[in-house]
């Protein structure tokens, strides 16, 4: 097996088309295909099954992805040592909610992109589904959930904050003017929700249903910026983490509903395989967000936040 082969694979298996691949690769996409063709010849199964636009492993291909992986950064970490940290190359692939990527870590990115212009910063809007699995097989080297917990002894967890959560409509919505909303006030009405910044999504859907309030057909985004938009005409209302909406709240375009409830907050996690090897790279991008988030350069658990053991993971 060829390491050059190798890489590749891996970069089809992360972005689960072999166009995309050679883009990224800034290879021919015949030769992308070539090389895949030359591991699946040389180990006798098939690696990639078709579905639709999608190239995705099959189950050779999954128990292939870990050593593959392993062996492009144990590469990756040989030429670090002796090249230096500058010189870095490779890729990182992160799952983030889109909201946190956006309001919290531009300044982040920037500063690894400068510092490390050869390496590829890949950033996949975070969903629960299958992200234990990509972080146990190397599809997703870092991760950062906005959840209370998330389970897996061979997870590392880092609790960076607590962010405040804000119940918000548009300003001429009919809860607008109320001097405080209850649970059942709710009842009937639309909801607007996220698909990727889920975990306060369950949180909050889960109080409404111990209290018994059932709401209308919801309205749900993949986009956060859908969303607010959605809200700011008065089609229903959401819940958004206080930095997401700061801006629209403090020009009068959002309404913050004095919420009667119990306080609505979640903290935000950062995640990893214990065994991944933390590259020159990633090991920037982790110590400038424990920066962004007021932490010591070590890490550690901000603010005092559980990390309950039982969990589900979730964005």
């Amino acid at each position: 097996m060829e390491l050059r082969d190798l890489k590749t694979f891996v970069v089809v298996a992360r972005l689960q088309s072999f166009h995309r691949a050679s883009d990224e690769l800034h290879t021919a996409q015949s030769t992308v295909s070539a090389r895949i063709a030359a591991l699946e010849n040389d180990l006798g199964v098939r690696l990639f099954e078709r579905l639709g636009r999608r190239s995705v492993l099959t189950e050779p291909g999954r128990r292939l992805l870990d050593y593959a992986r392993r062996m492009v950064d144990l590469e990756d970490e040989t030429r670090a040592w002796v090249c230096g940290a500058g010189e870095s190359r490779g890729s990182v692939s992160i799952r983030v909610p889109e909201s946190l990527c956006a309001y919290r870590l531009g300044a982040v990115i920037r500063s690894v992109r400068q510092r490390f212009p050869f390496v590829a910063l890949s950033f996949t809007a975070c969903a629960s589904e299958g992200l234990d699995k990509e972080l146990r097989g190397g599809l997703t080297d870092l991760a950062f959930l906005m959840a209370e917990s998330v389970s897996g002894k061979d997870l590392a967890v880092e609790a960076l904050s607590v962010e405040g959560l804000a119940l918000v409509c548009g300003p001429g919505h009919r809860l607008a003017r109320q001097a405080s909303v209850h649970a059942g006030d709710l009842a009937g009405e639309t909801l607007v929700l996220s698909k990727a910044d889920c975990s306060y999504r369950a949180m909050f859907e889960a109080l409404l249903d111990a209290a018994g309030v059932e709401t209308a057909p919801g309205l749900e985004f993949s986009s956060a910026a859908a969303l607010r938009g959605c809200v700011l005409e008065g089609g229903g209302v959401s819940i958004l983490p206080d930095f997401a909406v700061k801006g629209e709240i403090e020009r009068g375009e959002l309404k913050v509903l004095p919420w009667a409830g119990p306080r609505l907050e979640t903290a935000v996690l950062m995640l990893h395989h214990r065994e991944k090897w933390i590259s020159p790279p990633l090991a920037a991008f982790m110590e400038l967000v424990r920066m962004e988030f007021g932490l010591p350069a070590s890490g550690g658990h901000a603010m005092g936040v559980p990390l309950l053991g039982k969990g589900k993971p979730c964005c």
